[in-house]
């Protein structure tokens, strides 16, 4: 069983097949999907499944705090099932495509009071663009 199959498991969510294919085809390193392309994955698996359960199934996951939505550069919002482990992401400004990073240190503890401004800070997002080996040579 796959690691986000075992966390929703876990969390007492009801596992139809819909849900269940939806899962499926997001779990792994390194998954950063649209909803469509977890659509069409989806549907190869179980063809009648819609796009509308598609969308609601990832919206109640990221609901959950179970898969991130990922948004970058105004394309596609996509998702991610690692949310258990802190993570940044590595951003292709060419073809778009999406890592995860674990960098050595702690962006949060790397931000000086002085530039913290009052704020509570709960979160950090960092970012990190450049071009992907593909893109660099062509």
């Amino acid at each position: 069983m796959s690691d986000l199959l075992e966390r929703l498991r876990g969390r007492g969510w009801r596992m139809t097949a819909q849900r269940r294919v939806v899962a499926e085809v997001l779990d792994g390193d390194h998954v950063h999907l649209t909803a469509d392309e977890v659509h069409a994955l989806a549907a190869e698996r179980l063809p009648e499944i819609s796009r509308a359960t598609v969308y609601n199934t990832l919206g109640e996951m990221v609901t959950l705090g179970e898969v991130i939505e990922v948004a970058t550069d105004g394309r596609a919002k996509r998702y991610d099932p690692n949310a258990h482990r802190p993570h940044q992401h590595l951003v292709c400004a060419g073809c778009g495509a999406i890592r995860d990073v674990h960098p050595a240190g702690d962006p949060l503890r790397d931000l000086p009071d002085a530039e913290r401004f009052g704020f509570t800070i709960s979160n950090v997002e960092v970012t990190y663009r450049g071009l992907c080996p593909n893109c660099a040579t062509a």
